[in-house]
């Protein structure tokens, strides 16, 4: 029952600005121990890791989006965000949610952001 819904994609300008949105829900106790993360997937590429924030406060970014990106989290509304500066073209792709608990782990359906003049 554990569920995952991305927001916020849509078109977006070089240079501009977006912020992405995962709000999850359903029987998830102890939500602020697990880590949660971004993940884009482009056309014609493999999946990769965007950003992480682990449930001790850990970040890790790809180095694409380092110092552009930031991941953060809300606990007690069970949601996670991405926002995302001085997007480029190469940034676009489908971003996904990523939950992991000690149950297994839960994808979003994914939205797409595309970066273009």
């Amino acid at each position: 029952q554990v569920q995952l819904v991305e927001s916020g994609g849509g078109l977006v300008q070089p240079g501009g600005s977006l912020r992405l949105s995962c709000a999850a829900s359903g029987s998830i106790f102890g939500f602020g121990f697990y880590d949660m993360g971004w993940y884009r997937q482009a056309a014609g590429k493999q999946r990769e890791l965007v950003a992480i924030l682990t449930g001790a406060g850990t970040t890790n970014y790809v180095d694409s989006v380092k110092g552009r990106f930031t991941i953060s989290r809300d606990n007690g509304k069970m949601t996670v965000s991405l926002q995302m500066n001085s997007l480029r073209p190469d940034d676009t792709a489908v971003y996904y949610c990523r939950l992991r608990t000690g149950r297994g782990i839960y994808w979003g359906q994914g939205t797409q952001v595309t970066v273009s003049s």
